[in-house]
């Protein structure tokens, strides 16, 4: 039975402190990390709680403070993360295991973050009116070749400005300001709604290509509403001119005041460790950041592309002036 989110975050600051066990605050729902949880305590014996806390993460960790029962925090998008670490809410991890598990362009320089897994911000584009190699850059979706024909969720949702954050990392405020206004000027309708909310509105016909993180075809096509959404779109990779296709993460970071830091670690390295990857990969249809573990055949069968190789805490620092220049042009009026 599956609890309430309420419920579940009672019984886990309701918990008594055992030497075995280990308390997780994650952004992710619990049914997607729970099978990693559970190969980590039948190797170990270690207990793994997780809380599964949709908004006020930073806000329930300040205020708990000292008496926090969390250990660690599991979130998506390199902006979350980076607000938890600039918050004093974690605290720095020496780890051999981690440092050879995770390459450089996905963990902290200060080791206060440790990514796990990676997605591409991509195009979903109608298979019936939008050719293969249509969409190369993001650039292009500026083009009025495609007004009236995108849709796309709220340009200030997390994911939406990550990507503008990178934009404007490469591209500066004034060719960003233009893109945006580009994109805005072909807008099939008002920005609203999920990653997936995109994808049947293209089935729908209200719009011919969308933007969204890759793993939500992964979902999709085993649901049975929505397999006929998904099958109605095929993946584009697009890149930034000259670089690579835009990336982001989900990633891990010890608690400043973990009650138990000393399993915390051990659960952060299992979760690096290439068995872990592959379950990881699998359930949540990501792409692994351990070298040599390899996507689930269904993620592998979207096709390859080559990662923008602009570094992510980068991305996280333009994030305050992508969503200036989001607001500036009114992207979602």
């Amino acid at each position: 039975m599956k609890l309430p989110v309420t419920a579940l975050l009672a019984l886990t600051t309701a918990l008594p402190a055992f030497a075995d066990e280990v308390n997780v605050y994650s952004y992710r729902q619990p049914e997607l990390i729970q099978p990693l949880m559970d190969a980590f305590s039948e190797q170990t014996g270690i207990a793994v709680n997780v809380a599964f806390l949709s908004k006020g993460m930073i806000e329930r960790l300040e205020a708990e403070g000292k008496r926090t029962p969390a250990d660690l925090v599991l979130t998506t998008d390199i902006s979350r993360l980076a607000a938890i670490v600039d918050a004093g809410l974690t605290q720095a991890v020496t780890s051999e295991v981690l440092t050879a598990n995770i390459p450089a362009q996905f963990r902290d320089p200060g080791n206060e973050w440790f990514g796990l897994t990676s997605r591409a911000r991509v195009v979903y584009a109608a298979r019936d009116r939008v050719a293969e190699g249509e969409v190369t850059t993001y650039e292009d979706l500026a083009d009025p070749k495609w007004r009236g024909r995108i849709c796309t969720r709220s340009g200030t949702h997390a994911y939406t400005l990550a990507l503008v954050a990178a934009f404007l990392d490469h591209n500066g405020d004034t060719e960003t300001r233009a893109w945006l206004e580009g994109v805005k000027a072909n807008l099939a309708r008002k920005p609203q709604g999920n990653d997936r909310a995109q994808i049947k509105a293209i089935w729908a016909g209200e719009c011919d290509i969308s933007l969204g993180n890759t793993y939500y075809m992964g979902a999709m096509v085993n649901d049975a509403e929505q397999k006929e959404w998904a099958d109605s779109v095929r993946i584009l990779f697009p890149t930034f001119e000259g670089t690579g296709t835009h990336v982001n993460l989900s990633g891990i970071a010890l608690a400043k005041h973990a009650p138990h830091s000393e399993n915390a670690i051990k659960l952060m390295e299992f979760l690096t460790t290439p068995a872990a990857q592959a379950i990881y990969a699998e359930v949540v249809h990501e792409y692994p950041v351990t070298p040599g573990v390899s996507a689930s055949d269904l993620v592998a069968s979207w096709g390859e592309f080559t990662a923008d190789d602009v570094n992510l805490m980068d991305v996280a620092a333009q994030r305050p002036a992508a969503l200036k220049l989001v607001e500036e042009v009114d992207f979602d009026g």
